[in-house]
């Protein structure tokens, strides 16, 4: 970290700035959380600031899951205010998600850093090709959706989201829509959903990093780096907040597309980097 120049650190807060504005809006805008650009983008931030490579895949992903804290409730309070939030839906999710969380902090702590950038890889592929050829073509007509699917799914969404740093509206999005609910309805309760995966997960990833693992990463909190938290927090939380509020007013055709266009990008990308450090 010691041979860093002022430029570097000038490029590096740049780039984190600029993803942060990005993962806001489309936090508020697709329900998406956000962590899946965020976690590419503090692992990049990472990478330059030396942190040992051991490390450094979880730091991301812990420390975006704090991010999304702040992250989720802008945007659950914005779609709280047109009503686009089924709370009957989070309720139910809410002891499984916790579960499913658990159990994904121990595979994530258990995990080494070239795994969770494969897995991280793959993930943010399907999700693109989720964006670019599926999310518009469902239909809306809500189905009643069983106990025992939603308590199934709770778990699996938690247990997933957690070792790729995600609120889970990635899953969440995708599931609603696939039992006919509305779009505006999914990303509203998606982000709900994620400040419960949020929350629970990045107490499990300071317990894990700090207890379990004795991580002793400078300015960080277990697997939670509190300077890449600062210098995301402020953005993301306006531009959720922008984002959500831009849901009712545009049309996301043409942005669900380049959207999923940049995950796949982004998950090659992660694969070389992959290949990189395998």
């Amino acid at each position: 970290m010691e041979n860093i120049s002022l430029n570097e650190i000038v490029n590096l807060l740049a780039v984190l700035a600029i993803a942060a504005a990005v993962a806001g809006f489309m936090a508020g805008l697709l329900g998406v959380g956000g962590g899946i650009i965020m976690v590419p983008a503090l692992y990049y931030a990472f990478s330059v600031l030396d942190f040992d490579i051991i490390t450094r895949m979880h730091l991301a992903v812990g420390t975006s899951l704090a991010i999304i804290i702040p992250t989720s409730i802008v945007s659950t309070k914005t779609h709280m205010e047109h009503d686009a939030v089924d709370f009957k839906m989070v309720k139910s999710f809410g002891i499984f998600i916790l579960f499913g969380v658990i159990a994904g902090t121990f595979l994530a702590v258990n995990l080494k850093t070239p795994a969770l950038v494969l897995f991280f890889s793959i993930f943010a592929f399907m999700v693109g090709l989720f964006f670019i050829f599926l999310r518009e073509k469902l239909v809306e007509n809500p189905k009643k959706i069983s106990d025992l699917v939603k308590n199934i799914s709770g778990l699996v969404i938690g247990f997933i989201s957690v070792p790729l740093g995600i609120g889970g509206g990635s899953l969440m999005v995708p599931f609603m829509r696939t039992f006919g609910y509305d779009i505006r309805k999914s990303i509203g309760t998606a982000a709900a959903v994620g400040f419960l995966i949020a929350f629970s997960g990045s107490i499990t990833m300071i317990i894990g990093g700090k207890i379990i693992n004795n991580v002793n990463t400078p300015f960080s909190l277990g697997y939670i780096n509190l300077l890449g938290f600062l210098v995301f927090v402020p953005v993301t939380m306006i531009m959720a907040r922008l984002g959500a509020k831009a849901v009712y007013k545009i049309d996301k055709k043409i942005l669900s597309k380049i959207f999923g266009t940049f995950l796949i990008i982004v998950s090659i990308r992660s694969f070389i980097e992959y290949l990189n450090i395998n």
